[in-house]
């Protein structure tokens, strides 16, 4: 056949070699307006370098092969011994590696940390959004081993260690350690309380034996882990170390692991407990406050992970638009594909904004023990867990059709990112059990309203559709009438106005003007793309682009 039937025209160039944080605007907008100066500089700079790192050819290939090539259970050795180890591909092992080295397991360890972790995190779950778990439940595991300080001293300096070192052997013996996470079980998903795994003590004080299942088991081959279990005196939390400190393992057998839509690079798990050995976290039948500032951290995590796999998305598309041209012109030219893009970066944006404020927010409790941040957070971390990890497929997906048939073919990447897009409204707790989360926080605590509407009333005064919007907020939350089956409407007015207020605050105007007058005003159809014509699209598009 001729060769020049095979001549490349009118293709969009890959999307590498770029700094992923500083093409990201509202991401390195939200690090300047949240951290100290005194601590800016140094932020700024390790950020860039791993926003380069991410952009790199090198980075997406560790990415694409780490999926191309799943962990593979190993229950037995040679000689039949159990083993019950997960083996992951070389470039698994880099992209965690260069995750821990970059502090992202250790924002409690420095100041502003939780800003610099969370932006770390958004920028380089971009690169593959699979090896996140782990880096999440060893950052999330800290807050519940300081219900007990003698573990906390023990574990907390390993799990905050730049250093990360693979493979089992004591925790004592290594430079840095990973945690993982078991509570739902076959019986019960979210209704932990119905957990029948069994916690039976030892004559030593705080040691038990369980025995039971978990159903899903976070990160098996990591060094730890932090899981409920009925105790004589109820429901309680233990670590359970997959090592014990004379360099036996620990009784943990992995029955199989998880055949996944996506998150395919990522080990998940159903494990057996028979006679494991377990230290007690926090006092006996108070398992679930104990683990639950786990599972708010790893809720934040949610956040942050879908507002990456936005980003990425809406960067990719943009990107492929900027470079495609169709009917006399560049697809980013175009009216309606523009109106498209805008569309997508106002989700992608709101999304960062509102995730980086949450960050901020801990950095606040923890420095300063702001029972108003905290209170804040008590609402604001479930209203945005439910309402950021839903947009994320409707976002991917619109996203991967601005590419038309080259979105939906693998090397593009996008399918990856569509299949992952469901994970973490999963993850941690469904769009119901974060809907009831809320409704629970409105009942039981409201120094938690109050510190919601002090945030959404900063920016009072600035819009009138956001002025509306809270207002309308404020009828809803004063009729109880029926609240369980509204509670997903309320939750979604919520964060959207919260949202909404974050933006006027913060953003640019033409991108504030444009989300409240979508999806605040009701100016806005069904399906993306259907902005008012009105308004400075081209300038909410420009300012998405990641330019190389």
């Amino acid at each position: 056949m001729a060769a020049t039937t095979h001549t490349v025209t009118n293709q969009a160039p890959p999307l590498v070699g770029y700094d992923v944080f500083a093409a990201d605007r509202a991401l390195t907008e939200a690090v300047e307006r949240h951290l100290a100066p005194e601590v800016l500089p140094q932020a700024q700079e390790e950020l860039t370098e791993l926003g380069r790192a991410a952009g790199s050819a090198q980075a997406q290939e560790w990415g694409f092969l780490a999926n191309e090539n799943p962990p593979k259970l190993r229950t037995h050795d040679r000689y039949g011994h159990r083993i019950d180890e997960v083996e992951f591909h070389p470039a698994w092992h880099r992209l965690l590696g260069r995750a821990v080295s970059a502090g992202l397991t250790g924002a409690w360890a420095r100041p502003g940390g939780h800003v610099r972790r969370a932006a770390g995190f958004l920028v380089w779950t971009q690169v593959e959004a699979g090896h996140g778990c782990p880096l999440s439940m060893t950052h999330a595991a800290v807050p519940a081993l300081r219900a007990d300080p003698e573990l906390a001293a023990e574990w907390e300096p390993r799990l905050t260690s730049p250093v990360y070192e693979e493979g089992l052997r004591p925790a004592a013996e290594k430079g840095g350690v990973l945690f993982g996470m078991g509570m739902t079980e076959k019986q019960g998903g979210s209704d932990v309380r119905a957990n029948t795994t069994v916690a039976k003590p030892l004559d030593a004080a705080g040691e038990y034996v369980l025995t039971g299942h978990k159903w899903f088991c976070s990160a098996p081959m990591s060094d730890g882990f932090l899981v409920l279990a009925q105790a004589p005196g109820g429901l309680t939390c233990f670590l359970v170390p997959r090592v014990l400190a004379d360099g036996t393992r620990n009784a943990f057998a992995i029955q199989r692991l998880k055949d996944k839509l996506g998150n395919r690079s990522n080990a998940s798990s159903e494990v057996e407990f028979a006679g494991t050995w377990a230290r007690r976290v926090g006092e006996e039948g108070r398992g679930v406050r104990t683990i639950i500032e786990m599972v708010a951290a790893t809720r934040l995590d949610c956040v942050i992970g879908s507002a990456a796999l936005m980003r990425q998305a809406v960067a990719q598309a943009a990107h492929h638009a900027a470079y495609r041209s169709a009917f006399g012109g560049l697809l980013i030219d175009k009216p309606l594909m523009r109106n498209v893009l805008a569309d997508l970066a106002l989700e992608s944006e709101a999304a960062t904004v509102l995730a980086m404020r949450l960050a901020a927010a801990y950095d606040t409790v923890e420095e300063s023990g702001s029972e108003q941040e905290r209170a804040f957070l008590r609402l604001a971390v479930p209203t945005a867990k439910y309402w950021v990890t839903k947009r994320c497929t409707p976002v991917t997906a619109e996203a991967l059709e601005c590419l038309g048939g080259n979105g939906y073919v693998e090397e593009s990447g996008m399918p990856r990112l569509l299949r992952e897009s469901p994970l973490n409204s999963i993850w941690e707790g469904s769009g119901n059990v974060q809907a009831l989360d809320v409704l629970r926080a409105l009942q039981r605590e409201p120094r938690a309203l109050d510190a919601f509407l002090r945030e959404v009333g900063q920016a009072r005064g600035a819009d009138h559709r956001l002025d509306g919007a809270i207002k309308a907020l404020l009828t809803e939350l004063a009729d109880l009438d029926g609240i369980e089956a509204r509670a997903r409407r309320l939750v979604e007015r919520m964060a959207l106005v919260l949202q909404g207020s974050l933006l006027v605050h913060w953003a640019p105007p033409e991108v504030a003007d444009a989300f409240c007058a979508s999806r605040l005003g009701g100016d806005w159809g069904a399906a993306f793309g259907t902005l008012p014509h009105t308004l400075d699209l081209a300038s909410v598009v420009e300012r998405a682009r990641a330019v190389v």
